[in-house]
């Protein structure tokens, strides 16, 4: 089991089942979204996903590609992203785990859109897009 919580203690939840690989993506709607040269991910099957405190500070905003990036209302700590194509899932954004993630990062993706100034320096394997 793992536990979050967003930078304020606003929001805090628990996730019941593993993390999935963790990825890094490098897409401008992930670098706008966390302010970052990439967004770092983790799927995880919604079932597993529970808001256990703080779930009337949650905001969302829906992109018209149909992701909808869910996040505090009072500090803007992204908490999970979701897709509509895939009500299932939910991506865990992995700086708001309190407890150790137990897995190290899987891959990077859309490098193909990368931030000119992001250097990437580890031996994942990268993909241009989504994989």
């Amino acid at each position: 089991m793992h536990k979050g919580s967003c930078l304020c203690g606003a929001v805090e939840y628990k996730i019941t089942g593993p993390l999935g690989p963790i990825m890094f993506c490098h897409c401008s709607r992930c670098r706008k979204a966390s302010g970052s040269a990439f967004n770092s991910v983790s799927p995880i099957p919604a079932a597993s996903f529970r808001i256990i405190k703080g779930e009337e500070s949650l905001r969302s905003y829906r992109a018209d590609t149909g992701v909808v990036r869910v996040f505090c209302g009072t500090c803007g700590s992204p908490i999970i992203g979701k897709r509509d194509d895939l009500p299932d899932t939910v991506r865990l954004r992995i700086g708001t785990l309190d407890t150790p993630a137990g897995a190290k990062g899987a891959a990077h993706i859309f490098v193909g859109s990368k931030a000119p100034w992001d250097e990437i320096l580890d031996d994942l394997p990268q993909h241009q897009e989504r994989p």
